[in-house]
């Protein structure tokens, strides 16, 4: 069977990034954008940065901020008509994963109208047409969101998170720019950056991994554990660092899946709105000790990768604890709780657990799970 890799069309990494915006609206022929964005960088003028180059250049656009932190269903067909009636031809997308994830079912909808049921694009979605011309502005390091062929939206009414993966709706352009990532204080920071050493870590060891998505893995790993301190305390190194690991992990994941560490925090922030970061980080190294049977020597590398010294003279369980203690040790050192005492009920676990079994993510665990498993999991963290 033959490997695939999706990824954008073109990308942009560094300060300044993001004079690249117009430009690429302008020569493609673009008239007016929707500017999808979350309230919060409505308000403290993150979104501005983009919205003055779109000023400054006469470029016409709307704001469009009914975002919620976990995208629901009708935060989707809100947008859906909204950019309907607002009369543009093409999205800039502003933000983390709630305004990105939305961003592209909204995309996909527009040009793809029997999809206007949400929910009816849940997991592989045969959609015929390409989203609506997209630049992903991403303001987090951490989902990844702007090179990925996934998004994730939230059912209220059902109480929980779904997965859709439709390469039609990854965005043409990204624009990483670490300046756009200022504005994140030291705990969004850790949850964020913790979410791209998830999505590198499940990506490295899920069933789908090759060479090549196995190297954007690694490096991102590296990368992570190199920068993600120094991103916390704001320093310039760390957050270009950050920039860049959390678009190298999703190179990877996007085109290989995940496991259940995001199977289980997608339940969770459907039941709890607990976010997403902070939820993938207090599982991995438990779900990283689960699944350790199941990897050969993945552990060694990540393990390496995260700094951890004479790799090579341990044993393979020595190395499988090295990797899984190095995951703690950084989690710890960014403020990350230790375990989901203060979130997780004991009477929701079977709720939990069967959400999680059901989600998009679990198939590419290494190991292969139960409803009952899982269950255990979460018990032991509470």
């Amino acid at each position: 069977m033959a490997n695939r890799i999706v990824l954008n069309t073109i990308s942009y990494h560094g300060k300044g990034a993001i004079e690249n915006i117009v430009p690429e609206l302008t020569a493609r022929g673009y008239k007016k954008a929707f500017v999808c964005s979350d309230p919060y960088l409505v308000e403290v003028g993150v979104t501005k940065k983009v919205t003055d180059l779109l000023d400054n250049a006469n470029f016409a656009y709307e704001v469009y901020s009914d975002i919620k932190p976990n995208p629901t269903i009708e935060n989707v067909q809100n947008g859906v008509e909204a950019f309907k009636n607002s009369g543009a031809d093409s999205i800039v997308t502003i933000g983390g994963g709630s305004s990105m994830d939305t961003a592209k079912a909204v995309g996909i909808i527009v040009n793809n109208p029997e999809f206007a049921d949400v929910r009816s694009l849940e997991g592989v979605a045969p959609t015929k047409n390409h989203a609506v011309f997209t630049i992903a502005v991403p303001t987090t390091a951490g989902t990844a969101a702007e090179v990925t062929i996934n998004y994730v939206i939230t059912d209220v009414e059902r109480k929980r998170k779904f997965v859709c993966v439709d390469t039609n709706d990854i965005p043409e352009i990204a624009v990483v720019d670490p300046d756009m990532m200022g504005s994140m204080g030291k705990g969004l920071t850790a949850a964020t950056g913790m979410d791209a050493l998830t999505h590198a870590i499940e990506g490295y060891i899920t069933k789908g991994a090759w060479e090549m998505t196995d190297m954007f893995h690694l490096e991102a790993i590296r990368l992570i554990s190199k920068h993600l301190r120094g991103a916390v305390e704001n320093t310039p190194e760390g957050r270009e660092g950050m920039a860049l690991a959390q678009y190298i992990a999703g190179q990877g994941f996007s085109n290989v899946g995940l496991g259940i560490v995001h199977s289980m925090a997608h339940s969770l922030g459907a039941v709890y709105d607990t976010p997403h970061g902070v939820a993938n980080a207090i599982l991995l190294p438990t779900v990283m000790e689960y699944n350790a049977e199941c990897t050969g020597e993945k552990y060694r590398e990540i393990a390496r990768a995260m700094g951890v010294k004479n790799v090579d003279n341990m044993t393979q369980e020595e190395y499988r604890k090295a990797a899984c203690d190095a995951v703690r040790k950084l989690s710890a050192d960014v403020g990350i709780p230790a375990d989901l005492k203060e979130i997780v009920k004991e009477e929701d676990i079977k709720f939990l657990s069967e959400s999680a079994y059901a989600d998009a993510c679990r198939p590419g665990n290494p190991k292969d799970t139960s409803e009952e498993e899982i269950a255990d999991i979460f018990r032991s963290l509470i």
